[in-house]
């Protein structure tokens, strides 16, 4: 499906996409169905309104392993938009700036960035492909004087180097001269020194960054490489010649404008609890200095200004002891829709372990199928995981579906680790195989501790 067909979602039809990936949470699913709708109705706006209409920004509030973090990032790859997740608490580590705050804006775009070139790659890869071939060849066999034909029996000698030339390209395109080593010409940056490389480029002001880069051109440099290495770097290379990079600049700043999403994870951490001194002045600085990002500013990246009026802001967060009333009014008023995720239950650990398109189950098939071992997990053997998972999940931290994990590769473990010698067996796994693989972990509620 094409990006500008993505965008043309209906809510209906993004729910149903969201369904193949996540068991239940329909509310939530039906707010960021909404939401990305109502973006594309911006779109279709006369400029002057459009500007006018700002993101549905919403909260997520659930316990960890219910899908918050999954429904964005699927709803993120529906739309094509780029997508980044931003830890809420990372603002309040020692050292913290309120600048800090504008670097996911500045990361957003870098993903952004990424993704035009990866479209632009697939525009250009038949040239690129053609050109590689052919920078390749003339590296096994470098073009000569008697290329240029003057005589009959400088023809003679081009005909025989064309007829030699298309046979290694027969070679070549069959696969035949992979480990055969070329020279190739590669462009290296000159690694930071001193106080550049302690603090790391992507802590610098952008201005300070492009002035860097300015500092550390490239330098030519000269290695040898396997060909199926060096394809990779030619096609690369062709790739940046042929690729506009001002266009594509261009276009991942408009597309972090007008259609990411910022995912801000662990937002309930950020509230106060009632105390003047400590962690918490820091914790209110963060929500202050997240207000005007998330209302909408001018960020200044390497890149060029980006405005933050339209990107799309889903916060989350489990608000255990603490509740969204808690954030300081402001916050609360940029993030106006509230969604509250449901506890899974049994049955719906059970529709994990089974109807997702990557359920555990089918991914546990598809790798064991690689060292040619077949294995079959009977209905009473998923239900007997997703009891086991639901009681550890009631008894101790409830980590969501994230526990089907840790109670799948307890029950896999050890057909995964004989695998390779079991090539060609086909093994059923059932409710007796599962409780005899958990049965320890059972009886000791310490070793289930440690274990699940």
């Amino acid at each position: 499906m094409k990006p500008s067909a993505m965008q043309e979602l209906t809510p209906q039809q993004t729910v149903e996409r969201l369904d193949k990936h996540i068991v239940g949470q329909k509310a939530a699913k039906r707010a960021a169905a909404i939401a990305i709708r109502n973006r594309w109705r911006r779109q279709q706006l006369p400029e002057e309104l459009r500007e006018e209409i700002g993101p549905t920004n919403m909260i997520l509030i659930g316990r960890t392993g219910v899908g918050k973090t999954e429904i964005a990032r699927r709803l993120a790859n529906l739309v094509n938009a780029p997508f980044i997740k931003v830890e809420a608490t990372k603002y309040t580590e020692v050292g913290y700036h309120g600048r800090d705050v504008e670097s996911m804006v500045r990361d957003l775009v870098e993903f952004a960035l990424h993704m035009v070139r990866d479209e632009q790659t697939q525009v250009v890869r038949s040239e690129a492909e053609r050109l590689t071939e052919e920078q390749l060849l003339d590296t096994l066999m470098p073009p000569t004087d008697h290329d240029r034909v003057d005589s009959d029996a400088d023809s003679e000698t081009a005909e025989r180097r064309r007829r030699s030339r298309e046979k290694l390209r027969a070679q070549l395109r069959a696969g035949e001269l992979e480990d055969r080593a070329v020279e190739l010409t590669v462009e290296k940056k000159s690694a930071p020194v001193g106080i550049m490389a302690t603090i790391g480029m992507d802590q610098l002001d952008p201005e300070v960054q492009s002035f860097m880069d300015r500092l550390m051109p490239s330098q030519p440099q000269r290695r040898m490489a396997p060909i199926r290495e060096a394809r990779k770097i030619i096609f690369d290379q062709q790739c940046d010649r042929l690729i506009d990079r001002e266009k594509v600049t261009e276009m991942a700043l408009r597309r972090t404008e007008s259609s990411g999403i910022i995912f801000l994870d662990e937002l309930d951490k950020l509230t106060s609890t009632g105390q003047t001194h400590g962690p918490d002045v820091s914790r209110q600085g963060v929500q202050r200095d997240l207000l005007p990002v998330i209302e909408g500013c001018t960020v200044l990246t390497r890149y060029g200004p980006v405005k933050t009026d339209h990107i799309l802001f889903i916060a989350a967060g489990a608000f255990h002891g603490s509740k969204p009333s808690d954030l300081i009014p402001e916050l609360q008023g940029r993030l106006p829709i509230r969604v509250e995720l449901d506890d899974l239950t049994q049955d719906d650990f059970v529709r994990i372990l089974t109807e997702p398109e990557n359920a555990l189950t089918k991914q546990q098939v598809a790798l064991l199928a690689v060292e040619g071992v077949l294995i079959e997990f009977t209905d009473d053997a998923v239900t007997e995981m997703a009891a086991t998972a639901y009681h550890v999940n009631q008894t101790q931290n409830n980590i969501g579906a994230r526990r089907l994990v840790t109670v799948m590769e307890r029950v896999i473990e050890e057909i995964s680790f004989d695998a390779p010698h079991r090539s060609g067996q086909t093994i059923r796994i059932d409710q007796a195989y599962i409780s005899k693989r958990l049965a320890d972990i059972r009886e000791d509620t310490d070793l289930s501790r440690f274990i699940l």
